[in-house]
């Protein structure tokens, strides 16, 4: 049996290797609860409750103190394209179409499947030390990124982005790069890894496109991962061009069903947000994005959540936040409706790690985001040694608004124990290699690294 206090040998590490059955002693609930949790090797929550050790602790090959830490569901990620690390830094402060069209766009243009693989790697370490355990990720190479999150051990759901702007030759090769990652992804048999066709958004992918994807996604059975009404520019070109909003454009091509998960959504309109409601499609807020591009307008959480949309939490990209953070992405959601939406009782701290827990769960379509019997053992232990979750008068308003993601001591993903005392396996060598891939991406750009 294993208890570890500390990782400083080679048979600490062996820690890491695999599930095991793992008893959780002493830690706090956020409902202040003091209990123990055992998860059986197939990764599931068997047991929740005060006297759980005495009755399981033979049972367990593992056994963590969690005493001084604070438990609650592995964060979710549920909008970002993971390997755009490589470009954290490299382009901020500018208007959004320039820095689009004069950096980022140009510069992608020199990506390669193994800067996918170190930028996914990276933001794979990035979202372990933080506590996030599952991320819906788009962007390119994807066969790539798949293969750096099964080695990272965390959940993903991949899609190959899709633009055409009516280009049939390139929705053909797009829609032939979707099915490869599809395929692939099956391929590695992983239950922590799925994938999604990610048609971009309305304004890049014209209707009849649109449509194929829909059918292309109830064919495989598979989430649509798309970008809807985040600029009023596109809002009043899609009414301009076709008579609509982007929402019932979807809608009309057939994307909006209960598998469809869409970011941003800073200019949906009541009618928007009634119509995903009844078509049970999910929103990721992307708070910090937003913010820093000045799209000009929050997401209308209010609006959203009286016509029972699925809300969920989203960090975007590094090269528009810059960081995947979701603690932090937690605060900034809160207080960007309270300021938008001039209402101070919006958006409570609750409802807010809910967004970050079980609501991406279950829009990335997984039974979890709870710590209770039956559930996936996805669990973070966070520190209340920090002077940032002192006093702990209410646990869950200093998740909410005080927590980053340094705070986090523990990470495990479906049983596996990923991160423990903030140490993770081959952090270093991670570090070096992303690191090494992003000065060699500017310098095939001929930028000066």
């Amino acid at each position: 049996m294993i208890q570890p206090h500390g990782i400083s040998s080679i048979q600490d590490k062996e820690l890491f290797l695999k599930n095991r059955s793992t008893l959780i002693t002493d830690v706090l609930l956020p409902n202040k609860k003091q209990v123990d949790i055992w998860y059986d090797d197939t990764g599931i929550i068997r047991a929740v409750g005060p006297e759980v050790a005495k009755e399981h602790r033979s049972e367990a090959d593992i056994t963590l103190d969690g005493s001084g830490t604070l438990a609650i569901p592995g964060l979710v990620n549920t909008h970002t394209h993971g390997a755009m690390t490589l470009l954290r830094g490299y382009a901020d402060d500018m208007h959004l179409q320039q820095w689009l069209s004069e950096k980022i766009w140009p510069l992608e243009a020199h990506l390669t499947g193994d800067h996918v693989y170190w930028g996914t790697k990276l933001a794979c370490l990035e979202m372990i030390k933080s506590g996030t355990v599952a991320f819906n990720d788009m962007y390119f190479f994807m066969k790539d990124a798949a293969r750096a999150v099964d080695e990272s051990k965390i959940r993903a759901v991949l899609s190959h982005g899709i633009i055409t702007f009516g280009n049939e030759e390139k929705f053909e090769t797009e829609l032939k790069a979707t099915d490869d990652v599809v395929h692939y992804v099956r391929s590695l048999h992983s239950p922590l890894i799925t994938s999604a066709i990610g048609p971009h958004a309305p304004y890049t992918v014209p209707p009849d496109h649109l449509s194929i994807c829909a059918e292309y996604g109830h064919k495989e059975k598979i989430l649509l991962h798309t970008h809807l009404s985040e600029t009023k520019q596109e809002v009043d070109d899609c009414q301009k061009t076709y008579g609509m909003t982007p929402t019932a454009l979807l809608d009309k091509a057939g994307c909006l069903s209960d598998r469809t998960v869409a970011a941003h959504g800073c200019w949906l309109s009541e009618d928007d947000c009634r119509l995903l409601g009844e078509r049970g499609s999910h929103i990721a807020h992307n708070p910090v994005s937003n913010m820093k591009l000045a799209t000009g307008r929050a997401m209308p959480y209010h609006w959203l959540s009286d016509k029972g949309v699925n809300v969920t939490l989203g960090t975007d990209g590094c090269s528009s936040n810059n960081n995947l953070d979701m603690l932090e992405e937690m605060k900034t959601a809160a207080i960007c409706q309270k300021f938008f939406w001039n209402l101070d009782t919006l958006l409570p701290a609750a409802e807010v790690l809910s967004m970050a827990t079980s609501c991406g769960a279950k829009a990335l379509g997984y039974a979890g985001g709870e710590i209770k019997e039956g559930m996936p053992a996805d669990i973070l232990l966070v520190s209340l040694h920090c002077p940032s979750m002192i006093p702990l008068h209410n646990p869950v308003s200093n998740i909410a608004y005080s927590a980053d993601g340094g705070a986090v001591d523990t990470t495990i993903c479906n049983g596996r124990i990923l991160m423990r005392n903030r140490y993770v396996p081959d952090e270093n060598e991670i570090i070096k290699g992303a690191s090494s891939s992003a000065d060699d991406l500017l310098n095939r750009a001929g930028i000066m690294a």
